[in-house]
């Protein structure tokens, strides 16, 4: 980008190579992942593969309402697989991240370094 590249606001704005409109990197960033608690839970579930909602809640420290609404979401997209069974008597709740919630975390962390490289580059 150089400083002839400016909208029609004035304001600098990035081209490629072959000088069309780069999209800023935050419109690359997912609402449904970049919430901080969803992103804290598809963080969690990469490192462990599988967690239950007692260690998700406890880790992020989250309501039992909180998470259960997050989980919601991000299993509605997809993203999470949530499952119900029991560890002898004691009903638990399993929470598996899915292809897809792997590809979302990588596509956000993949937008947040390169807005962390424009920030560090000035």
């Amino acid at each position: 980008m150089t400083e002839s590249d400016a909208s029609p606001d004035g304001h600098p704005q990035a081209t490629d190579a072959s000088g069309r409109d780069e999209p800023h990197p935050t419109s690359r960033l997912d609402d449904v992942v970049h919430q901080k608690a969803r992103l804290g839970i598809l963080a969690v579930l990469a490192e462990a593969e599988r967690a239950d909602f007692s260690y998700l809640k406890s880790n992020l420290g989250l309501t039992d309402g909180n998470l259960g609404r997050h989980l919601e979401v991000l299993a509605g997209s997809g993203l999470v697989h949530v499952e119900k069974g029991y560890a002898g008597r004691r009903a638990r709740t399993w929470v598996t991240i899915t292809r897809a919630g792997r590809h979302a975390l990588a596509e956000e962390m993949a937008a947040i370094r390169e807005l962390l490289r424009r920030f560090e580059g000035g």
